[in-house]
């Protein structure tokens, strides 16, 4: 089973334009790229043949080529990020048996393991795998924080007992009414922008129109749902790390706290 970690990345992102080179200073007082440290992140994973940076820019292509990465480059047509793993799929020779694992580029902290579990889901036979992690205390106030100001923040999911999902939105979802203690378990569980596909799955995904739902909550992974593929989430467990993508400007403390908290170069 051949698996290649895409790392989609886009300067003219419209929530934070430039975001993908945008500088993150680690525990050491070193400063890396976005980018950089999603490729960091996908390199660390075991059981991945390739890593592969797609863009449509030349800056990210030559600042990706420059710290040692392979480079693929998509259409500028590209809507999101899966679309982007699709149009890679010919230029890097992957045929629909393929597993094709998209590390989005806004996710540095992603942990090797979450990569792991999702390839071993997709040996198990899914189609579409994703991880999702539940929530403690503080990071169920830091959703709620970003709905409250307005900002679009982390994404939540909600699965049968299947572990198919049922929905992923962008609003904190199942609505509880109340807070929980650090005793607690919480039934929310944050949607971790990492995917897998097979080959198969991700060509199909490109041939169809982008769905309602997909529309509206700006999610991409809807449109396999709209379309009848079953998305199958697989529960990860964080180990004591955190975990927070880069959405917003304001991310970015957020992000080089948590580095240095966990001693991240």
């Amino acid at each position: 089973m051949s698996v290649t970690v895409v790392i989609p990345a886009r300067y003219a992102s419209t929530r934070y334009p430039g975001k993908p080179l945008v500088e993150l200073t680690g525990a050491t007082g070193q400063a890396r790229s976005l980018i950089r440290r999603s490729w960091d992140a996908a390199m660390e994973a075991s059981g991945v043949d390739r890593v592969v940076v797609a863009t449509d820019d030349s800056r990210i292509a030559e600042h990706a080529t420059g710290f040692g990465a392979e480079v693929v480059m998509t259409p500028e047509t590209c809507r999101n990020g899966t679309e982007r793993c699709a149009a890679a799929l010919d230029p890097l020779g992957l045929g629909e048996d393929a597993i094709v694992v998209n590390l989005q580029g806004d996710a540095p902290l992603t942990p090797p393991w979450f990569v792991e579990a999702l390839v071993d889901a997709m040996a198990n036979g899914a189609e579409v795998a994703t991880p999702v992690l539940r929530l403690d205390a503080p990071s169920l106030a830091s959703f709620k924080d970003d709905r409250a100001a307005g900002r679009v923040g982390g994404t939540t999911a909600v699965f049968d007992r299947a572990r198919r999902a049922l929905y992923f939105s962008k609003e904190v979802i199942p609505y509880t009414g109340r807070d929980f203690t650090e005793d607690e378990q919480i039934p929310v569980f944050h949607h971790v922008g990492v995917y897998a596909y097979r080959g198969a799955a991700l060509a199909a995904y490109a041939g169809w129109d982008e769905g309602h739902l997909e529309r509206w909550e700006g999610l991409e992974q809807l449109r396999f749902m709209e379309h009848g593929t079953p998305v199958t989430c697989v529960e990860v467990s964080a180990k004591g790390r955190a975990f927070w993508e880069l959405n917003n400007p304001v991310d970015v403390p957020r992000i080089e706290a948590i580095l240095k908290a966990q001693g991240q170069a």
